[in-house]
């Protein structure tokens, strides 16, 4: 394993029984120590296998996986002391309270005794939950319910955290008390591996990422210099009314258009000549009677350059 990296994959393989293809495909991930790595894909990607591979909750069908220098195959047990997993699904007990959920997490985990009361009080002060720590979880709205998840994935101080989607439906204060909270973790050394739904999240938050498409990585490294690299290649056009269908097909069609996504009234192209193809989209929207009201060229955001490589919105 490279000496900078925590966490190592090659050649990921993973087939759920009775699939027609695999759900990840030989992925290939290399994570430094004290990322903030984010992985991106449409549903169905694989984005939650990989990082199910990668926590230990599922073995890969073959590929080699190295976590902080162990291997996932020999070392599991080892491995499952240093990594916390915040899973899609708010994984706390709803009759337990705050404060039990918290208590069984870490005895869990090895925890015991004074060092374990510790931990509990410590995760309800981050959380903000001290107050509630003797309530019910099933009192609890959703956002808390998060706030108690995450806490949970940190009770035995783990030095890679893997949270798969945690601010799904929930209300904008715990989505800022998670942001705030993974910052501030992240700062201070530890590794976190995150997807997401939320472009902006990512943005915000990730310095790296990789997006996955149908179990592949199809385009890795860090964010800006992703948008850079793409952004010559991707035109946006936002018309005044939705194109027909024998419209979208000719656009589709156009000479050096590698991908183009329809959304009502805008769509947007992938051209190995950009120049070219305005010039074609021009003639082809006046020639429908149909009027542009902006086309955007070299301004590429995150969302724009997802959806250029993958053709899909990033929540199809």
């Amino acid at each position: 394993m490279a000496h900078d990296c925590i966490i190592e994959a090659q050649g990921l393989v993973k087939t759920y029984p009775g699939a027609d293809r695999p759900a990840v495909a030989g992925i290939d991930l290399r994570i430094k120590k004290g990322a903030f790595y984010g992985v991106l894909g449409p549903n169905g990607a694989g984005k939650t296998t990989t990082l199910s591979i990668c926590s230990g909750l599922m073995r890969p069908d073959s590929g080699l996986l190295d976590i902080a220098g162990l291997d996932i195959r020999k070392d599991l047990t080892e491995i499952k002391g240093i990594i916390g997993l915040v899973p899609q699904e708010t994984a706390v007990y709803p009759t337990l309270t705050a404060r039990e959920n918290l208590l069984y997490f870490g005895a869990m985990q090895g925890l015991s005794g004074d060092r374990l009361k510790t931990r509990v009080d410590y995760c309800l002060d981050v959380a903000r939950l001290t107050p509630l720590a003797d309530k019910r979880v099933e009192t609890f709205s959703g956002g808390l319910k998060r706030r108690l998840s995450l806490v949970a994935g940190l009770i035995h101080e783990p030095k890679i955290l893997f949270l798969d989607e945690p601010t799904v439906g929930i209300d904008p204060q715990s989505r800022l008390f998670i942001y705030e909270s993974l910052k501030k973790m992240n700062s201070s050394g530890m590794t976190i591996v995150y997807t997401s739904h939320y472009m902006e999240e990512v943005e915000t938050l990730c310095a790296e990422i990789s997006i996955i498409d149908r179990g592949v990585i199809i385009a890795e490294g860090r964010v800006d210099d992703m948008v850079i690299r793409h952004s010559g290649s991707v035109i946006e056009v936002r018309l005044n009314a939705p194109p027909p269908e024998a419209l979208r097909q000719k656009v589709s069609a156009l000479p050096h258009v590698s991908g183009a996504l329809f959304d009502a009234k805008t769509f947007t192209v992938k051209s190995a000549k950009p120049q070219q193809t305005i010039g074609d989209i021009m003639r082809l929207m006046e020639e429908s009677n149909l009027n542009i009201l902006s086309l955007c060229h070299g301004g590429l955001s995150l969302e724009k350059l997802f959806i250029s490589l993958t053709g899909a919105k990033l929540r199809e």
